[in-house]
């Protein structure tokens, strides 16, 4: 933590709900707040993290916040967005009964589908679109026909998109009937309606696209427009994720 990003010793005690501001300052002035075993001086600043803290020779330490994880199917016809001008339908309307107030970890547009993460926890929220971190997320892609070896190669291909080559996408045929081609696609970064952009270069037609996993977290049977808490696994897993530093791409909207 550089610097600029800890924080006051007066801001502390108050996250920590000890005291307020002015009666932390108090306190410090009057000799009674100690940091890593020496008197602590108006204007320090402190790492909640590394750096201890003493109030009147016992230990301060912050209250534990209790963040709210959320996985949501997501249909069709719903902006991801908390509130939309026009009167359009929000992803938000589906999480009515979500004890928490949660936003959205990355986009799926208008007429995409499928797993979308939300979260209170701004931290890890961050962390996970931060163009630095990378989470492979996987689709089935339903285009109109049959897909060629030369559309194939293309979709496989470092095509470039605002003037910048794409990271390699595996892409394989999930399915081919009647009505079309199912792709499955498995992305490590993401473009700005990266998959669709990628079709049109190819000279394809996406009728559906649904995404159905990211990393590790499925969505295991959770029906359309339904969404679930997820399990201490699952925070487990995307904050471990959210730890490493690979310089790519992050989750936006596809």
């Amino acid at each position: 933590m550089t610097d600029n990003e800890k924080i006051r010793i007066q801001k502390y005690f108050s996250d920590c709900g000890l005291m307020s501001r002015r009666a932390a300052e108090t306190a410090i002035v009057a000799g009674e707040v100690t940091v890593n075993g020496r008197p602590a001086t108006l204007g320090d600043k402190i790492d909640p993290e590394r750096d201890v803290v003493t109030y009147q020779g016992k230990p301060v330490r912050a209250r534990r916040k209790e963040y709210t994880y959320v996985m949501l199917n997501k249909p069709r016809g719903y902006l991801t967005s908390m509130t939309d001008k026009r009167g359009r339908k929000c992803v938000t309307e589906l999480l009515s009964a979500v004890h928490a107030r949660v936003y959205p970890v990355g986009r799926l547009d208008l007429v995409s589908e499928g797993m979308l993460l939300f979260t209170d926890d701004g931290d890890l929220a961050n962390k996970l679109t931060h163009p630095r971190h990378s989470v492979p997320k996987s689709y089935r892609v339903k285009v109109a026909g049959e897909v060629t070896e030369e559309q194939m190669r293309i979709l496989r291909s470092t095509i470039e998109l605002d003037g910048k080559p794409i990271l390699p996408v595996d892409v394989t045929v999930h399915r081919i009937d009647e009505t079309g081609t199912v792709l499955k696609m498995d992305l490590y970064e993401g473009r700005n309606r990266q998959i669709r952009r990628m079709c049109e270069a190819a000279g394809l037609t996406v009728k559906r696209l649904n995404r159905v996993s990211i990393g590790d977290l499925k969505l295991n049977g959770l029906a359309v427009g339904r969404w679930r808490y997820l399990t201490e696994e699952e925070i487990e897993y995307l904050k471990k994720i959210a730890s490493k530093t690979p310089k790519t791409k992050s989750l936006r909207q596809i």
